[in-house]
């Protein structure tokens, strides 16, 4: 004898070997054996064989016509059996029954299961709208499979002109139009974005990486709309008139243009340096339009070949300090020893200050050496501040090296190199630049000392600043930002507060309007600071900094790394040098590259070796590569 039956809520039918009770042992035509309850069974037959039943009930069940049958149902719960009757006749066969229960039993737009063999037909209007729900699916995966074989076939189809960056940005997964990028995509073995490219709708890699950024934490743009004229909040041009002529050292792309320094001889021996930091926070008031803006963005993002300012041009444009004219500016002066460079003496003034020349390094980074300061007949702009600075900007690293050694740390590794990027349209030059050459180490010197500086005069007048701490005792090595002052460890220095970068970062901006209050008021100033102590707010602008900062820090690196496989591609290198970090981590010799770069075998960290390229994608910013040969430590690149 055999059943057929209902099991996880499929009809199946087998042989039965043996009953007890009320369930039966049963064999599938598969072989698989299982114990079937009595409740579970539609039919028992003895012939045809279970498979042979199955086979002509699933032939028979497609001819049936699923409107006709949902006429002859009755409204009320019917058992199959019933319908079959009506359906085929009082002589209708196993086959014909179990045909009819497999129609009905997998037409649930049309039948509703109501307990084992028992059915309701579906009310009409539920019938029309799932009927009709059911022909535009039809019509949306026909038109899917349209959409997906135009896309396997690098053509951007025309019904998606105009939705190529929500697509990749904000994609909605449950539109035929997502739905047919992403199965074209995964059927090509390659990313959505790689086809979008492939067919044109995003213009390059560069463009998609960018629009992923903007679409995150611009997603109504860079810009800043159409804000009236910008009007400084304060009388600028009665500020008192320094008699500092002013240099400022950038890179040539920069406009925000925060530093300058200067430097005079006094009668006695002495130097006067002025570090003249662009002063915004004169004219931009705490909760005021421009400074909800700020707010916002928090900082500039740079990345290789662009830029998204913190401030509108026109607030740049009032404060940056520019060469041929007097421009606002936070000055600290220090009174220095010329023979030791000891700093004897330090002032913080609000002032005017003639900004004399803006340097910049593709121009003097060959021209100002270690060789050259030490003679006396090179000639530049501003050739004898800068050797008076150079020795200065000396005698700070070396007393952060002893702080360094003080807590505990070794001394900064010498010799670390930078990379300039420069864009030409879609080509790029990488170029290696010296941390601790003397502009660099000048820069970078009076900054760290101007930060600690002015975060002692905060702490002092007990006026809140925000400080960047790294401290060991508190675990793990990292900066944290805090609203107290606390030693940063690691630039070998007491406390630690930006303030040099207030048109670049909101935080700087925030020290300077506590610093203007300072500088105003003396001992009463955490009375009138903008920002008072235990303030709120500035443990949210800490929170929101700190987290945004990171962001676009990860969109810059994410750019190197872009610009250095599009460079690997541009000069055609299929082979590279490079140095082995640990395990399988490298870093390219000629970029800023890392790379994992499996099966490398066990070799010293430190170890050079030459490795072939072999795929680069822009897309998932990685490259493959493969170990050629592990080359003597000090190999020399040829050429």
């Amino acid at each position: 004898m055999n059943i057929f039956f209902e099991e996880s809520g499929a009809l199946k039918a087998g042989a039965v070997l043996s009953r007890q009770d009320a369930a039966f042992q049963v064999e599938l035509p598969g072989g698989r054996r299982l114990k079937v309850k009595e409740r579970d069974v539609f039919l028992e037959f003895a012939t045809p064989a279970a498979v042979d039943l199955m086979q002509t009930a699933h032939m028979q069940a497609q001819n049936i016509d699923l409107d006709f049958l949902w006429q002859c149902a009755s409204d009320e719960i019917f058992h199959f059996n019933a319908l079959a009757n009506e359906y085929f006749g009082a002589g209708a066969t196993s086959e014909n029954r179990a045909a009819l229960a497999l129609r009905v039993h997998h037409a649930p737009i049309y039948f509703r299961r109501k307990g084992r063999g028992q059915y309701q037909r579906a009310p009409e209007a539920q019938l029309k709208a799932a009927l009709a729900g059911l022909e535009r699916r039809q019509q949306q995966a026909e038109q899917q499979a349209i959409y997906e074989a135009e896309l396997k076939a690098r053509r951007w189809p025309a019904a998606f002109d105009g939705k190529a960056l929500t697509l990749l940005t904000k994609p909605d997964k449950n539109a035929i139009e997502s739905k047919a990028l992403n199965a074209a995509a995964a059927a090509l073995g390659i990313s959505a974005g790689q086809l979008m490219i492939d067919c044109g709708a995003i213009a390059s890699a560069r463009a998609l990486h960018h629009a992923y950024f903007l679409a995150e934490y611009f997603p109504h743009g860079a810009g800043f709309g159409t804000a009236a004229p910008y009007i400084a909040n304060a009388p600028l041009d009665e500020l008192p008139q320094s008699g500092a002529r002013a240099f400022s050292i950038d890179d040539l792309s920069t406009t925000e243009i925060d530093d300058a320094f200067s430097v005079e001889a006094l009668t006695n021996g002495r130097l006067r340096i002025g570090i003249h930091i662009a002063a915004p926070a004169l004219g931009i008031a705490r909760g005021d339009f421009i400074d909800s803006q700020a707010r916002v963005r928090l900082s500039t993002v740079y990345a290789p070949g662009e830029k998204i300012t913190m401030l509108p041009e026109t607030v740049v444009e009032q404060f940056t300090l520019k060469e041929g004219g007097d421009r606002p500016a936070l000055s600290l002066y220090l009174i220095v020893d010329g023979t030791s460079y000891e700093v004897i003496a330090t002032e913080t003034r609000i002032e005017r200050v003639y900004v004399a020349h803006n340097l910049r390094h593709n121009t003097l980074d060959t021209a100002v050496t270690e060789e050259t300061l030490a003679l006396e007949d090179n000639d530049y702009p501003h050739r004898d501040g800068i050797a008076a600075l150079w020795p200065f900007a000396q005698k700070r690293h070396e007393l952060r090296q002893q702080a360094r050694i003080g807590y505990g740390l070794k001394r900064e590794a010498p010799g670390i190199v930078d990379f300039n990027f420069t864009i030409e349209a879609e080509r790029v030059i990488i170029t290696p630049r010296r941390r601790d050459s003397p502009l660099n180490r000048i820069v970078a010197e009076l900054a760290i000392l101007a930060n600690s500086l002015w975060g002692k005069l905060l702490a002092e007048y007990g006026v809140p600043g925000i400080y960047r701490a790294q401290q060991r005792a508190f675990g793990p090595v990292r900066t944290r930002m805090q609203i107290t002052p606390a030693p940063h460890e690691g630039l070998g220095v007491a406390q630690y507060a930006w303030s040099t970068s207030p048109l670049r970062r909101y935080v700087d901006l925030v020290n300077q309007w506590q610093l203007l209050a300072c500088v105003r008021n003396g001992v009463t100033a955490k009375l009138v600071a903008p920002f008072k102590p235990k303030d709120a707010d500035l443990y949210a602008i800490v929170q929101n900094f700190d987290e945004t900062y990171s962001a676009y820090l990860d969109y810059q690196r994410r750019m190197e790394r872009f610009w250095c496989l599009r460079w690997l591609r541009q000069e055609q290198r299929t082979r590279v040098y490079a140095t082995l970090i640990k395990e399988n981590l490298v870093r390219f010799d000629e970029i800023p590259l890392h790379a994992h770069i499996p099966g490398l075998g066990a070799h010293a960290p430190g170890a050079r070796l030459l490795l072939e390229i072999i795929a680069v994608d822009e897309v998932m910013l990685d490259v493959s590569c493969r170990l050629v040969q592990a080359l003597p430590h000090h190999h020399e690149t040829p050429g």
